[in-house]
């Protein structure tokens, strides 16, 4: 049996407790009140609508949570944000005469190689956990409270315990506490958190720091003694943490624990997440309350009888999916079936953010609609139906954008959002802060429990408003010209980089392989068809300084065709506007929301739905921000089934062979992150698609200017093919030497591989196919992980890539 579930059997057996502290006697808190109504929009400002669409499954600070082991190759696993990992607290408290000295290296360590991964950690310290793991022990018991504090065994599990209510364990749990606010809770940008610290569940107490020592607690007509803390001592530890940590998100396991339902910036955590046990009276539910069929220990049962049942509005809701099932928890979505529970409604009641998930972290698939369903609906779902702008008047530009949630909880962080300036190229020229709080952007609906008595199950009730951001920002020094408005939410965690990473002591630094592995942060996503794969919205086009000399004459209306279409994409091509002076870009909307802006005459928009509708009208601008009259009108019904393109494409043979991705728009790049093997690409830096690149006409297209990067995950056994073959043009000729290529732990400049008759690649103004043999050049193809290709080498040009194929 392996470490690892070893791990997850004892986590499941330790959840199939009871009660181990006394109901707090708040009532229940009912409906939430409302947040005020926003400030109205500025109506001297024109509005920019925007279409929604589906976000990424993988966003920061919420979703599914693997375990961190080192080691791990996590872009294998489900995407997301939020890494999971235990510590003894005797791995930071080692000093046996001092319980007021911390060595944080192990827990540095840990938070450093989630960043590599572009992840943020959620963490507990425990001081028993019963076998332990493989790389934390089974007694976590600071060395300083030995001969001070009452030692006490727990025979069931074979654990040992300091007498919680001791006050020198009292005093070096506060200790703890405080040290470890000191040292992260104020560490980041501007006083906050560390941006590498996602969630922090509260631990410490009880058998793996869940706050319950089953079966030796409170109840003794079993004939165990009591261990577990006193209420005054529970309430003594839930103040240290409320006083002490501020800034990062804090839950606890229960929501009638003595002292919670003051310490409102405490959230909870559920670790038995969505689970159905069956007890001598039956099947009843672990998450959802007994007028849903749950028990009387059940999660939102203790919420509700502590009065915390909206805690998440304040503070966030974390935990685990019950082991046992956490590999169909979607299987039957959005109800469930033999002990899965109803998994929308333990969704939309706990108003859960993240959920450690081992098993389907590693077995779900990013193409299931159920499981995307149920993974999007978590936490925050942030989307902008509108902003509002002018053209800057002098050197004052003034924004407003509306935002509004959608999903079941706010962010809970306070990120920077900020706008920019880019010019036609992509190039950002500006960028401004704004004050703004996403905290502040509560879910629109919620779900009323049963026990509030507001109608029948399912009744949905307003809660949250659309928030209007308003900003006005100085552009001076801003060249005169045409730009895009653009926002995005920027995740710190874009700090930790590989340099910061291979800077640090000896003793936390990881391994060059590890740092290897190194990838992007997640980028905040909006629901929105304007959201770029690199976290930027594109808000809009607007001109700075009336360039062209007070040029006020807008460029004439362009001809819009359709070039081809799939089930999820349609291809757009026009003829080029004139103007006066000169045109610098072209705004794209679907249905009279803007879903993109290119400097090309072409346009792909991907992440349609099979067997729809959809009109478009083109508009062109030029270096004054002067904008064109709508382009005729274009109506398109994408194609029914999952077929390619049936108008892009090169018009060559399609690939044979183990296809990694043939860019036909299904999945589409780069809004599903996926490539035809149903696993993680994307690319950023590059100067088109906001960073990422384009899909035009069947394939990729890179612009670059001495940067770029691209990756394709391939994971898969390819020993029984011979070549690698790559389907390519460049916008002149000759840019093998603008790039590298890394394959199964080889990476060359791409001029420098070997082809079968010992020549080397040469890249052509046509699509030729370009065969790279796998042996020849000590490409291991049993283990070719990622395919990547860097643009650093000095280079400008465009690299169209048809496809990609092993064979």
């Amino acid at each position: 049996m392996t470490p690892r579930r070893v791990v997850s059997l004892l986590a499941l057996l330790a959840t199939l407790l009871f009660c181990t502290a006394l109901p707090a006697t708040a009532a229940q808190g009912g409906p939430p009140p409302r947040p005020p109504v926003s400030s109205p929009v500025d109506s001297s400002l024109a509005t920019h609508s925007y279409g929604y669409a589906d976000t990424p499954v993988g966003q920061p600070m919420k979703g599914i949570a693997p375990y961190l082991f080192p080691g791990d190759n996590y872009d294998a696993k489900f995407p997301g944000g939020v890494l999971w990992s235990y510590f003894a607290l005797n791995e930071v408290m080692k000093d046996p005469s001092d319980c007021n000295t911390f060595d944080w290296t192990i827990f540095d360590k840990a938070l450093d190689e989630a960043a590599v991964w572009g992840r943020q950690l959620a963490f507990r310290f425990y001081v028993e956990y019963p076998g332990g793991t493989a790389s934390h022990p089974a007694n976590g018991i600071p060395p300083c409270l030995n001969g001070k504090a009452a030692m006490r065994t727990n025979g069931f599990w074979g654990t040992v315990s300091p007498d919680y209510d001791d006050p020198h364990t009292i005093e070096a749990f506060t200790n703890f506490v405080n040290a470890f606010a000191a040292r992260y809770d104020r560490s980041g940008p501007g006083g906050t958190a560390d941006p590498r610290i996602a969630f922090m569940t509260a631990g410490l107490v009880g058998l793996w720091g869940e706050w319950h020592t089953w079966p030796y607690d409170r109840d003794t007509s079993d004939g165990y003694p009591d261990l577990f803390p006193t209420d005054a001592t529970v309430a003594k530890l839930v103040g240290a943490f409320s006083k002490a940590i501020r800034n990062i998100p804090v839950e606890i396991r229960y929501g009638d624990l003595a002292g919670l339902a003051g310490a409102s910036t405490i959230g909870l955590h559920d670790d038995s997440w969505d689970y159905k046990e069956f007890r001598d009276s039956g099947l009843g539910g672990m998450t959802l309350p007994q007028s849903m069929g749950g028990w009387s220990d059940a999660f939102l049962q203790r919420a509700l009888d502590g009065g915390t049942e909206n805690r998440w509005t304040t503070a966030s809701v974390g935990g685990e999916a019950r082991p046992e099932i956490q590999g169909q928890i979607y299987s039957t979505w959005p109800g469930g079936s033999g002990q899965v529970d109803n998994t929308l409604a333990a969704t939309e009641l706990t108003h859960v953010t993240w959920m450690i998930n081992q098993t389907g972290a590693g077995s779900y698939s990013t193409t299931d609609p159920k499981v995307a369903a149920g993974v999007r609906r978590m936490g925050y779902n942030l989307y902008v139906p509108h902003a509002d702008f002018n053209s800057p008047t002098g050197s004052s530009l003034k924004v407003g954008v509306t935002m509004q949630n959608d999903g079941v909880a706010p962010f809970y962080q306070p990120w920077t959002v900020q706008l920019g300036l880019q010019d036609a190229a992509g190039k950002l020229v500006r960028s401004w802060d704004t004050p703004w709080d996403l905290r502040t952007v509560q879910p629109l609906k919620i779900r009323a429990f049963p026990d509030w008595n507001v109608g029948a199950d399912p009744t949905y009730l307003d809660y949250g408003r659309p928030v209007n951001f308003g900003a006005t920002v100085d552009t001076t020094g801003v060249p005169a010209g045409s730009y895009t408005l653009v926002m995005r939410v920027h995740n710190p965690l874009d700090a930790v980089t590989p340099q910061v990473l291979k800077s640090r002591p000896a003793a936390q630094r990881l391994s060059d392989d590890v740092i290897s592995h190194y990838r992007a942060p997640y980028p905040l996503m909006f629901a929105n068809a304007n959201q770029r794969a690199d976290g930027w919205l594109n808000l809009g086009s607007l001109g700075v300084g009336g360039g062209g000399g007070g040029d006020t004459t807008p460029p004439t209306a362009p001809t819009l065709t359709a070039t081809g279409h799939t089930a999820a994409s349609v291809s757009l091509s026009w003829s080029g506007a004139t103007d006066n002076v000169g045109v610098t870009g072209y705004d794209v909307y679907r249905s009279g929301s803007l879903v993109g802006s290119t400097a090309s005459t072409t346009y792909t928009d991907t992440g349609l739905t099979a067997g729809t509708a959809y009109s478009y009208t083109v508009r062109a601008r030029d270096a004054a921000g002067n904008v064109s009259a709508d382009s005729n009108r274009v109506t398109v019904t994408t194609d029914t089934g999952s077929g390619g393109s049936s108008g892009g494409g090169d018009g060559g043979t399609p690939p044979t062979g183990l296809v990694v991705d043939n860019f036909d728009g299904t999945p589409p790049y780069p809004s599903s992150a996926l490539n035809d093997l149903g696993r993680w690409t994307g690319g950023n830096s590059f100067l088109n698609g906001g960073g990422a690149g384009e899909v035009t006409g069947g394939a990729l297209v890179l612009q670059y200017s001495n940067g770029g990067w691209f990756g394709s995950d391939i994971y898969t056994d390819v020993s029984d093919r011979h070549d690698l073959v790559l389907r390519l043009k460049g916008a002149h000729g000759g840019e093998e030497g603008d790039f590298q290529l890394s394959l199964g732990g080889v990476t060359k400049v791409f001029k420098d591989f070997v082809l079968a008759d010992g020549s080397h690649p040469k890249v052509t103004g046509s699509f030729t196919d370009i065969r790279i043999p796998l042996a020849a050049n000590g490409i291991n193809a049993s283990a070719p992980g990622q395919l990547s290709m860097g643009f650093w080498y000095g280079g400008s040009s465009t690299l169209s890539i048809d496809s990609l194929s092993f064979q």
